[in-house]
């Protein structure tokens, strides 16, 4: 049985939830306010002054600055998401492996590639390839995706992982019933129900890696915020350009949800399964998978005792 965060918590109590309500009015007033005077500084600032925003709509700017960044965003993305759900099934492949060097190797490179801060990452391969590469300017462009694909490679390794082992054992019982290779029930068996049952927080990260891609700027790979920032410093409005960006950004992540929340709709579909509806940061799911799965008792454990009783 799949747990939630509110199973291992009490419900507050009518106290609680008085007290929990004038929290969030007391914040949410603080917030309004804090929102107003940043709108008044920036107004005082001329931020909102029409020179600063005609120039976005002009074909111009679109067609030199923000299409082609967004284009750039978007290459490195997709490239990165199949790369790194390519290495994360292979990594987590290897960390549920019954060979016991194949799991060290694999754990191994997941907490490595998970420690490692992506932006370092993206700099290593950057200067890699800029050395390797017969046309140096391709060098930024590859230092994002191979710094995207390895670091949330390992984070959808581990996500791979947690889901098979938060299945019940009576799973892979079954298929080693009928006759199957531990490998063969890995993939056919374990492997489907476990990416169905990761499946919100895969979705999740593959806007990680959509938002990541803004990194690149640091390589001076020309994505959208390194199109933004050039674009501010043509007409000396860097916070208009930067909120158009960020808008952008939002739109795309957005339409990219609802296109893995459609895809895991028809996957689900087709196999049968259901994956659970709850979303939020992989990490935090990932946390919670694994404590299910050191918490869900085997399927025979839970036979031996009905027939004690």
């Amino acid at each position: 049985m799949s747990r939630t965060i509110s199973d291992f918590f009490d419900e507050p109590g009518p106290i609680a939830r008085r007290r929990t309500n004038i929290i969030t009015a007391v914040g949410l007033a603080i917030f309004i306010g804090v929102i107003a005077w940043i709108g008044y500084m920036l107004a005082d600032k001329g931020q909102f002054a029409a020179e600063k925003w005609t120039p976005f709509l002009e074909t111009s700017t679109w067609t030199t600055y923000f299409i082609p960044g967004i284009l750039g965003t978007l290459k490195a993305a997709a490239l990165a998401i199949v790369f790194s759900n390519a290495l994360g099934l292979i990594l987590g492949i290897m960390r549920l492996a019954r060979n016991r060097l194949i799991r060290i190797v694999g754990g191994t490179l997941v907490e490595f590639f998970r420690a490692v801060p992506v932006l370092v990452l993206m700099l290593f391969f950057y200067f890699m390839f800029a050395a390797a590469l017969d046309n140096p300017a391709d060098a930024p462009f590859w230092g994002v995706v191979c710094g995207l694909t390895m670091y949330n490679g390992a984070v959808i390794a581990e996500l791979v992982a947690s889901g098979v082992k938060s299945l019940p054992s009576g799973q892979s019982e079954a298929g080693l019933a009928l006759g199957m290779t531990s490998g063969r029930t890995l993939v056919s068996i374990l492997l489907p129900q476990g990416l169905i049952a990761m499946m919100p927080s895969m979705v999740a990260q593959l806007v990680v890696i959509l938002k990541d891609t803004a990194l690149g700027y640091t390589i001076t790979y020309f994505e959208l915020l390194n199109r933004a920032k050039t674009f501010g410093s043509a007409y000396q409005n860097y916070l208009p350009a930067l909120f158009v960006a960020a808008v952008m950004f939002i739109i795309v992540n957005i339409l990219l949800g609802q296109l893995a929340r459609i895809l895991s709709r028809k996957l689900e579909s087709a196999t049968g399964l259901t994956a659970p509806e709850q979303q939020g940061d992989p990490e935090e799911d990932l946390a919670l998978s694994e404590m299910n799965a050191d918490i869900t008792p085997p399927m025979k454990d839970l036979s031996a005792a009905k027939a004690a009783h």
